[in-house]
């Protein structure tokens, strides 16, 4: 693979939740390819501006920081607009990482409406918003169009108990996706899932016990928890042009988990 196709010097990129977890992985590793950085939060501003600060460190007026609610359009259109300002060139890639997840794992039957029109709100809305916002905004045509990723999950088809909502939040996302990269074509624009299993963060361990954390390193032919770092290259080469010619796919990234 040729150096050039997979550098992303000075595209301005979006990362929603890129300030922890997965998306912070994101952030630094698009960052280390070349890319100016919007890092979206929604609520911890200080893990932002410290994600902000440790990108600038590396890479000089790199990042900034724009706090915007995912699952309200209002906010989405200024995310975007606050993105195009901020370093006054085109955006060419959207990743979506913001997502949420119940720790309680109540089953169906035991669950709250509210925590599943919560979970939607902001896993299949704020993607639904952010793809529909990204789709129109996104730089079209010429030798590198624009890459929309969407962060989903492995639980998707993995269909364990005590994550009906949130697999059912992220594989609707899913089909969202494979229907609209059909839908830009002639924009040269691309649109994919990566669909991370196990990941060693802080949503992965919250309300989880150390038996149940085990029980999910004993399930994976690896024996091991993924990392973010596991993840952030997939997304660099899917965001890249050499990254082109994967579009409306799933990537699942889960150590063969599933």
């Amino acid at each position: 693979m040729a150096a050039e196709t997979t550098t992303l010097h000075d595209r301005l990129a979006i990362v929603t939740g890129g300030s922890r977890g997965i998306g912070k992985a994101i952030s630094l590793h698009l960052a280390s390819l070349g890319a100016k950085l919007i890092i979206n939060y929604n609520s911890n501003s200080t893990q932002a501006d410290l994600t902000v600060s440790e990108i600038n460190t590396k890479f000089p007026s790199r990042a900034v920081a724009v706090k915007a609610d995912v699952s309200d359009p209002v906010q989405v259109k200024s995310l975007f607009d606050a993105a195009e300002s901020a370093f006054g060139s085109p955006l060419y890639i959207f990743v979506n990482a913001a997502g949420i997840l119940d720790s309680s794992y109540s089953s169906i039957p035991n669950s709250s409406l509210e925590e599943f029109d919560r979970t939607f709100a902001v896993n299949t809305r704020g993607a639904y918003l952010c793809c529909k916002e990204a789709a129109n905004r996104l730089k079209q045509g010429g030798s590198g169009g624009g890459r929309i990723i969407c962060l989903t999950s492995s639980m998707a088809v993995a269909l364990r108990p005590g994550y009906g909502a949130y697999a059912a939040s992220k594989a609707a996302v899913e089909a969202m996706v494979k229907i609209l990269a059909k839908e830009l074509k002639g924009t040269r624009i691309t649109a994919n899932c990566v669909a991370p299993g196990p990941i060693a963060t802080e949503m992965f361990f919250e309300g989880k016990s150390e038996e149940m954390v085990n029980r999910v390193v004993e399930e994976n032919p690896l024996s091991r928890l993924g990392v973010p770092e596991d993840v952030a290259p997939l997304v660099g080469f899917l965001v890249s042009d050499a990254g082109e010619w994967v579009n409306g796919q799933i990537v699942r990234v889960n150590g063969g988990y599933i």
